[in-house]
């Protein structure tokens, strides 16, 4: 069952399987050479993931992406992670600062190779951004802001990787997170959490401006922006 699962959520993740469109049981069995039930327990996971919906006796289909709830999702975690932070900085030690230090420079590796492919290096940016966010508050000492920051960034992540892959605006993610981290080592927490909350503001703003082209190219007859493997940071 696990193999079905990563390949699913693999392929939501990616936009193989498109927001918004019907997961075929059969089609799926058969692509991925599964059993129904192995299936069925696959997409129930995804289901308690919130990457997958249900229609009631209709079946099951990928979540939709919207702005409106990329919006509310962006606003709850920016309240978590920026609590989250602060609390870490005002308890970390010297471990927990050569752990942050050590993810950074893990992060910045897989950026570099970001700016020259995003598709080819998106998968190991997802996992090494995690690790730096994962390790700026490993030092808060509530367990529910961590759980509760696990859940939103792992639901941010399909956003993110639309947003990184189809960027429409200039950015550079490597200063952004390099801005946070000379103020979390400064132990200035209130201009650490204002970088963070910025930072996880900015992908907002890149997914909307996404979004925006294909409303208007739908109303005006203009193409939709194509995938660039050249996009800037």
């Amino acid at each position: 069952m696990e193999s079905a699962y990563a390949a699913l959520r693999g392929e939501i993740l990616d936009g193989t399987l498109e927001p918004g469109s019907r997961l075929r049981i059969e089609e799926l069995r058969a692509r991925y050479d599964i059993s129904g039930s192995t299936l069925r327990e696959a997409l129930t996971r995804l289901l308690g993931e919130a990457l997958v919906t249900t229609e009631g006796q209709r079946g099951f289909r990928v979540a939709n992406a919207s702005l409106e709830d990329f919006r509310d999702l962006t606003n709850v975690r920016k309240l978590i992670e920026t609590e989250a932070l602060r609390q870490a900085i005002a308890v970390g030690d010297e471990a927990w600062e050569s752990q942050v230090v050590a993810t950074f420079y893990r992060l910045s590796k897989v950026e570099e190779r970001l700016a020259e492919d995003p598709y080819a290096a998106l998968s190991e940016f997802e996992e090494r951004n995690r690790d730096f966010h994962n390790a700026l508050i490993s030092a808060c000492p509530s367990r529910w802001l961590h759980h509760l920051n696990t859940l939103l960034f792992q639901q941010s992540e399909r956003y993110r990787r639309m947003a990184i892959s189809r960027r429409t605006i200039p950015r550079d993610v490597h200063a952004e997170h390099k801005a946070i981290l000379d103020a979390t080592l400064a132990r200035d927490a209130d201009l650490a959490c204002k970088y963070m909350a910025e930072h996880i503001e900015r992908t907002l703003t890149v997914f909307r401006e996404l979004r925006q082209p294909r409303a208007a190219g739908a109303k005006g007859g203009r193409n939709t922006p194509r995938r660039s493997s050249a996009a800037r940071r």
